[in-house]
């Protein structure tokens, strides 16, 4: 599963040079006072004070609550770290909007929080923090993945396996409750984090002999935690089960759904079992997360980019139905397929732009209020397929493209609470472009790769090949 692929964070270990005989005694000497008999494994770098509040937390809005609207996910290279200028241009540019932003504890940039139980080492998740903290932005926190010796690895802060079969590892039965502790520690330790999401894809949790998900396992692990985080604060959000929401071949009837489906595909209803258990058996939830792409399995888009997104409307609604007046959170959503190392260069940036902006409709108008992009930011070059910015690790980085320019607009024209209206399309037009609208706002995409001239809400305009055009009521 997570078909966005696995950045380790590996590269994040700090190496230190020993030079001359003083300093490989004093090593000598470290190593072992880090790593006595019995102590299970080196602690070289952690604390115990994981709970200490860090640094100086921002004052969450009186009216922050479990909607928090359109943003992104930072992955394993993002603007924390880099040239000051570069990130302090990233700072500017979120600061306009204040999106959302999600942090995973373990992995997408973040070192192991708990190397060995009881200790701790949060210096990249810190630096993640005081980025949002700096950018303005909602932070989100995804509590996954797991220390090493929570699913029978082994301790120690210099033993963490950073494979991605490692990674995508559950926490054992046994260590569900360590997990659960784990998640209280990062709740005090950033104290203006008011939303948490427990896990990641079900990474794990499957049921071999059964061919299904574990869904019980992963309901239980959920209700530890979600108890945990409201011990630590009442008011803390909760949400789950970030359930990969796959579709399948509209002509394969093995496994797929006889009533969730349409033109782009049918559910696997494997995903809507799994949904369902932990939708009756949860102790509790402030909003509901799944994630998905439009595509199906085998990365057909059906009939095209365009109207594959209408999965994505589909499912929300399916969801919707099922769990009331709770909000809707898609915590990933992908409208291209990668390639066979999971790169996404084959489509422009305007292309990308118009297929990504009919999802965030799609989403939108199938009743989710929340949506997370996955952030693709590479470590350095001059161009990114698909990212919200260029690199910082140069002083010239840190600059705006055509993915942030349409989320930021997304998000600050459409945040929860969005009443949409129905305007009006010409016959001709309704095939070629994909509108949403509230009634200050428009948005109008061009499906086709050629320029057309289209009338919405009455209004006659000229529109280039796959543009997104924003009108005003």
């Amino acid at each position: 599963m997570g078909r966005h692929g696995w950045n380790s964070g590996a590269w994040r270990w700090r190496l230190t040079a020993l030079l001359g005989v003083g300093a490989a005694a004093l090593a000598l000497v470290l190593t072992l006072i880090n790593t006595l008999p019995g102590d299970g494994g080196s602690t070289a770098g952690t604390s115990r004070d994981g709970d200490k509040v860090h640094g100086t937390p921002a004052v969450p809005p009186d009216d922050l609550g479990p909607d928090v609207g359109w943003g992104f996910t930072h992955t394993q290279f993002s603007a924390d770290e880099g040239s000051g200028k570069a990130t302090e241009r990233v700072e500017g540019l979120l600061s306009k909007t204040g999106m959302p932003q999600i942090q995973h504890i373990m992995g997408w940039g973040a070192g192991n929080p708990e190397p060995v139980k009881g200790r701790y080492d949060f210096e990249d998740m810190d630096r993640r923090i005081d980025f949002v903290r700096a950018s303005g932005g909602i932070p989100v926190v995804t509590l996954c993945c797991a220390p090493d010796w929570m699913k029978g690895g082994k301790a120690g802060a210099d033993k963490t396996n950073w494979s991605q079969s490692a990674l995508e590892t559950a926490p054992e039965p046994e260590h569900f409750e360590d997990y659960a502790e784990l998640a209280a520690t990062v709740a005090k330790r950033y104290p203006d984090v008011r939303h948490f999401i427990v896990w990641n894809e079900f990474k794990g949790f499957w049921n071999n002999a059964e061919g299904r998900w574990d869904y019980e396992g992963y309901t239980k692990l959920y209700n530890l935690v979600y108890r945990a985080l409201k011990k630590v604060d009442k008011d803390i959000m909760v949400g789950g089960p970030y359930l990969v929401m796959d579709s399948l071949d509209p002509r394969q009837t093995q496994g797929a759904s006889t009533t969730l489906k349409g033109p782009w595909g049918a559910m696997d209803q494997r995903a809507l079992d799994a949904f369902d258990y932990w939708n009756k058996n949860k102790v509790g939830a402030d909003f509901v997360v799944v994630d998905g792409s439009s595509y199906t399995e085998d990365d057909e888009m059906l009939p095209n980019e365009f109207a594959a997104t209408d999965k994505l409307t589909a499912v929300s609604r399916w969801v919707r139905e099922r769990i009331g007046k709770l909000p809707l959170w898609w915590a990933e959503y992908y409208v291209e397929p990668g390639d066979a190392n999971d790169e996404r260069d084959g489509w422009s940036e305007t292309r990308r732009s118009a297929v990504q902006a009919a999802g965030l409709m799609a989403m939108a108008r199938g009743g989710a209020t929340s949506g997370f992009y996955w952030n693709p930011e590479d470590e350095k070059g001059a161009s990114c397929a698909g990212c919200l910015w260029t690199p910082t690790a140069s002083s010239d980085g840190g600059r705006g493209l055509p993915m942030l320019d349409l989320l930021s607009r997304f998000s600050e024209a459409f945040p929860p609470g969005t009443t949409y209206e129905t305007v009006s399309v010409a016959a001709d037009d309704r095939p070629n472009v994909r509108v949403l609208a509230d009634d200050e706002v428009v948005l109008v995409v061009n499906t086709l790769d050629r320029s057309i001239s289209a009338k919405v809400d009455g209004k006659r305009f000229a529109m280039g090949a796959y543009e997104v055009k924003w009108l005003r009521r």
